[in-house]
């Protein structure tokens, strides 16, 4: 059993069947540093008091929960009274409806927890359920209360258990309209689009979540460390603005560049990944028509030179005459 506590205990129900199960989240705390705010002259630690206006720092018992219905005018909950709502999913989380494992947009997604049975005894069921979904190709839908908020949820298999993620409810969701609308709904050129798809082609693999490094935290440890080692003295970072943004002129420049590779033309010399011999999914886009006229372009001009100039037994012909005629 996982050495961190489970932060909701219950019962996943389907039907008549309840097995109890315990969550834990799925994403690891501390792993990013935590910075506090310090007061510099003095290097201590900076608290914030719980004040009042016109009566000053107050106690924590003399707090209590507040809802704003008008400005300025609020109705008093004790805990005692929250904690009479009574909800059902506080305790149980049924799932109540199922869907295809990929109909559910990915921007409903919330956070991801673990699901596990708490002891031997739940494991049958528990078992049934994930191998049910998972033979289904289906996702279980159900809602549950912790930490105050009632959760719509989604129950999916993961390895030997299963995976909760909880999702946003429709009205917590931005439309797109405002956002997307300035963007013209004119499709992309077809030249460029083979070349685009190709390369997502080549660059496609199976995903792994290891491959990617948080940069930017390494970068700061290594910084804690380094200020740590010299004893807080200052440390001036190397001066770094990353890749210039692309004007007009380098969109421009990227279409041509674009459109030359999807010819095959390009003048830069081949990277050591692109030397190594090509998989089937590597292989180049298909060469544009206009690529196909040039030897055709050749061969006509070939011709019209070949018209205009004698042939070598015509001008000997020809030479034989005016010797006779001499």
């Amino acid at each position: 059993m996982p050495a961190s506590r489970p932060i909701w205990k219950g019962q996943l129900r389907l039907s008549l069947v309840s097995i109890p199960v315990e969550l834990f989240s799925a994403a690891k705390t501390g792993a990013k540093p935590s910075f506090n705010q310090i007061h510099e002259p003095t290097g201590k630690r900076v608290h914030y008091e719980k004040v009042v206006e016109g009566v000053g720092p107050v106690d924590a018992d003399e707090i209590i929960k507040g809802f704003e219905y008008e400005k300025g005018e609020y109705v008093l909950l004790t805990d005692d009274e929250i904690d009479a709502v009574r909800l059902e999913t506080r305790k149980t989380m049924e799932l109540t409806q199922f869907v295809g494992a990929c109909e559910i947009d990915p921007i409903y997604f919330d956070k991801s927890y673990f699901v596990v049975p708490t002891d031997e005894l739940a494991e049958d069921a528990f078992r049934v359920i994930r191998d049910a979904l998972r033979n289904s190709q289906k996702v279980g839908l159900g809602q549950l209360s912790m930490r105050g908020k009632e959760y719509l949820a989604a129950i999916k298999p993961s390895g030997t258990g299963l995976m909760l993620e909880t999702l946003h409810y429709e009205d917590e969701i931005r439309k797109s309209d405002s956002f997307f609308s300035t963007i013209s709904s004119k499709k992309a050129e077809p030249d460029l689009l083979e070349v685009a798809t190709a390369l997502i082609e080549k660059k496609t693999a199976p995903f792994d979540a290891g491959v990617f490094k948080d940069h930017y935290q390494n970068a700061l440890h290594e910084l804690i460390a380094r200020k740590v080692k010299s004893k807080g003295k200052k440390i001036t970072a190397d001066k770094d603005d990353g890749p210039a943004r692309p004007s007009g002129a380098n969109v421009v420049d990227l279409m041509a560049a674009l459109k030359e590779s999807l010819e095959g033309g390009s003048s830069k010399k081949p990277t050591p990944s692109a030397k190594k011999p090509a998989a089937a999914n590597d292989e180049a886009p298909p060469a544009r028509r206009s690529t196909a006229r040039k030897p055709a372009a050749k061969t006509a001009a070939a011709k019209t030179t070949a018209a205009k100039a004698p042939s070598k037994t015509a001008a000997k012909s020809t030479a034989t005459t005016r010797k006779k005629a001499s």
